[in-house]
């Protein structure tokens, strides 16, 4: 017997049906193994070496595998084609190997990018080796990140700073925060433009000032009302002005290379409103379904046989008119783009979303049309650009017309719509031609500031800066999310809250390189440099690590008043303006104050003066944060749903309704869903999660509490909504204060 060996439950399903029998096909469930939770699991006296640990509740997973391994003469390694994948099948064979189970077997790693019968063949008819570099790449990522939270979250907790820091979640954070400090800063200035309103042969446009009196007039030349005022009392309207210039070209408009991780993200946040984690959960399903290609890539290639069957669908659907004479090529912007062979495309071209509905439906619309309009003609323009003098004045106007589809017959980006929209519409015009001018308007505008970032132009951002690589950006959205180090508006915009403001206030000062975008990118550099096998894992590890370490060691002897000193001073035109910083009670001055429940502001005479404020500024972050992506209901089966009513959530079978309170769209199952609606309860033990390093207790999850899911430690409970990773289980437990022994119920 064959046993493959991938990630994912569902894709196991998928993929057995394709192999059929000979072939048994099981799910590792993500990763199976990590670092031991505590103070010590990487000696970084004797490089670097790493203390792992089965992750809790995993066991069983181990057991299955090894239960099948003992039936199976040959064993493929399946897991995703990135370096977390690479990474997931170097655990499972590290671990096999340890428990001598794989004697007189034959084990191989296989890799393929999408869900086929032809591909996953393939793949298994060329099997290879585990890829080292790859490994060592993860190893490196995931020692950093180790190192850095157990160096410096331990400060954080101990100075009421915050609940971690992470090595790319901070500079996303500090961006966020850099651009809050330009929107504050910012001077709006005041700049006028003058339109004429034209008429010719009954067609009415607008043209544009754009040179008085020999001057030229450009955006910010006119600065007032009296400026202006001065131009248009030298015309007097209605007037005739006459055509002095024309200017004809034809232009053409290159369609988009097909999607990346990153591109993807934007493209659905703008047209669908969907988060970087929504998206990224569908396409993880869209791919385990066999519908597409594998979802996180930096690479905007395509094979030779999707770009032939592209332009087979193309040629058949639309005419060789909308079929270029040789396939287009795009080339990736990314400097180490190696972890996936092609973009994100469909596995088959024939559009089959009637199979799918909902989110899934959406974002596979939206890949399939891009798809096949990357391998389209270029959209073609007429742009005609007129100047017409009056009197003193050279007013300016572009008229442009599609006069060919080409790649946007099958996709327009918004603002593409927007262009055309905003495009004048010009009656036929000749060289002396007369225009009437009806009026002649001055219009009041001011510059705006920097837009906020969101979710899209948040994850272009770090791309160009080169933070974060296609497995990381959905997760380095909902991290900073769910730490609270910022919020989102109703237009789904970036606020920095106050725990983001103090985290990023200590961090520059005291960590500047761990928010320093450039260090961040050479850091992702390394990382890639490893990958592709032109540096060694060590030699990353201590140029990272020494200074590093250095920074941590200096850091624990800072007194917490030169902590507030700093924090005050990267803080106050964000909290005071540079000006309103004096106490409203005693006139004494005002400064950030650390305690457990987060900073606060109060007042510096203290004792004698108890004034305290908030450290929010609500003027500046929305009281009322929208709820996006979140459903209301989710079908188990044909008759069962699991729903989010007025009175809480529930599930029903149609004809009975039963109180699911302790359960939420992520952790319902079809199973408890059964058990809620028959009446019975079964006693699920609790997982353990790991130590907590500041108390050395265990954290153990607990999924039926009777209040709903919850985790605890050391006589300390936090609910929760669904099982949480350690570090954030860690962050939870250490942030709440824990109950007296005098007061637990049932204790005297």
């Amino acid at each position: 017997m064959n046993l493959l060996i991938v990630e994912s439950p569902s894709k196991a399903k998928t993929i057995e049906k394709y192999l059929g029998s000979g072939w048994r096909v099981i799910a590792s469930v993500g990763h199976v193994r990590d670092l031991v939770p505590e103070s010590g699991s990487v000696d970084t006296e004797h490089d670097f070496a790493p203390k792992w640990q089965i992750m809790p509740g995993k066991e069983k997973q181990i057991k299955l595998i090894i239960d099948e391994i003992k039936k199976a003469d040959n064993i493929y390694l399946a897991s995703d084609p990135d370096r977390e994948g690479e990474a997931i099948a170097w655990h499972i064979n590290d671990i096999l190997t340890a428990r001598k189970v794989l004697n007189g077997k034959n084990i191989y790693r296989v890799a393929f990018h999408e869900i086929t019968k032809h591909a996953i063949v393939d793949a298994i008819n060329h099997p290879r080796e585990i890829d080292k570099n790859l490994v060592d790449a993860y190893l490196v990522r995931r020692i950093l990140d180790y190192l850095i939270g157990f160096g410096i979250s331990p400060l954080l907790w101990k100075k009421n700073l915050g609940k971690s820091a992470g090595r790319v979640q901070s500079v996303a954070v500090r961006l966020v925060i850099d651009r809050e400090k330009e929107i504050e800063s910012f001077k709006p200035v005041e700049y006028w433009n003058i339109t004429a309103n034209c008429e010719k042969d009954k067609n009415k446009f607008d043209a544009n000032l754009i040179k008085f009196d020999g001057r030229k007039i450009e955006k910010m030349t006119l600065e007032n009302k009296t400026m202006v005022d001065d131009i248009l009392s030298s015309l007097n309207t209605p007037t005739i002005g006459t055509v002095s210039n024309i200017d004809k070209k034809k232009t053409q408009r290159h369609a988009y290379a097909p999607f990346t991780t990153s591109t993807l993200q934007q493209d659905a946040a703008n047209k669908l409103h969907f988060s970087s984690k929504r998206t990224m959960a569908t396409a993880q399903k869209l791919y385990e379904a066999g519908f597409i290609t594998y979802m996180r890539t930096d690479a905007t290639n395509l094979s030779v046989d999707a770009v032939n069957e592209i332009r087979e669908y193309i040629n058949k659907e639309y005419g060789d008119k909308f079929l270029p004479k040789t396939p287009n090529v795009y080339v990736t912007k990314s400097k180490n783009a190696q972890e996936a062979h092609e973009a994100i495309r469909p596995t088959h071209f024939t559009n089959s979303k009637n199979d799918l509905s909902g989110d899934e439906a959406k974002l596979y619309d939206l890949i399939w049309k891009r798809t096949i309009a990357c391998q389209m003609t270029n959209a073609e323009f007429d742009s005609v650009s007129v100047d017409i003098d009056v009197k003193k004045c050279v007013f300016h106007c572009v008229g442009t017309t599609r006069t060919f589809d080409g790649f946007m017959r099958v996709y327009v980006e918004d603002n593409e719509d927007n262009k055309d929209d905003k495009n004048v519409k010009l009656p036929p015009l000749n060289i002396n031609d007369e225009i009437e001018i009806k009026s002649v308007n001055g219009e009041q505008h001011f510059t705006q500031p920097p837009a906020r970032f969101t979710e899209a132009s948040l994850v272009k951002k770090l791309e160009e800066l080169g933070i974060g690589r296609p497995s990381t950006y959905a997760t380095i959205m909902s991290t900073i999310v769910d730490r609270k180090y910022v919020e989102q508006d109703k237009q789904h915009r970036f606020h920095p809250t106050p725990a983001g403001w103090v985290l990023i206030a200590y961090l520059s000062n005291y960590f500047s390189d761990l928010v320093d975008v450039n260090f961040t990118a050479k850091t992702e550099d390394t990382l890639d440099d490893v990958s592709n096998g032109t540096r060694d894992k060590l030699s990353s590890l201590k140029s990272f690590w020494e200074p590093t370490n250095k920074t941590i060691e200096s850091a624990r002897d800072v007194k917490t008043t030169d902590i507030i000193n700093k924090i005050n001073e990267f803080m106050n035109y964000h909290l005071f303006h540079g000006e309103n910083d004096k106490c409203p009670k005693c006139g004494g001055k005002l400064s950030i104050k650390l305690a457990k429940n987060g900073a606060f502001i109060g007042c510096t005479n203290y004792p004698k003066c108890n004034y305290t404020a908030n450290l929010s500024d609500t003027s500046k972050t929305p009281e009322n944060i929208e709820k996006t992506d979140t459903p209301t209901e989710k079908k188990l089966d044909e008759n069962i749903t699991f729903k989010i009513g007025k009175y809480g959530p529930y599930v029903t079978d149609g004809n009975k309704n039963v109180s699911a309170k302790k359960y939420t769209i992520e952790t319902i199952t079809l199973d408890i869903a059964r058990e809620l609606l028959n009446g019975e309860k079964k006693k699920i033990e609790p997982l353990k999660l790991g130590k907590n390093p500041k108390t050395d207790k265990e954290i153990y999850y607990y999924p039926d509490g009777r209040y709903g899911p919850y985790i605890s430690s050391n006589r300390v409970n936090v609910s929760v909504q669904e099982q949480p990773d350690l570090e954030t289980a860690i962050d939870l437990i250490n942030n709440k204060k824990s109950v007296p022994r005098k007061f637990v119920k049932g204790k005297k």
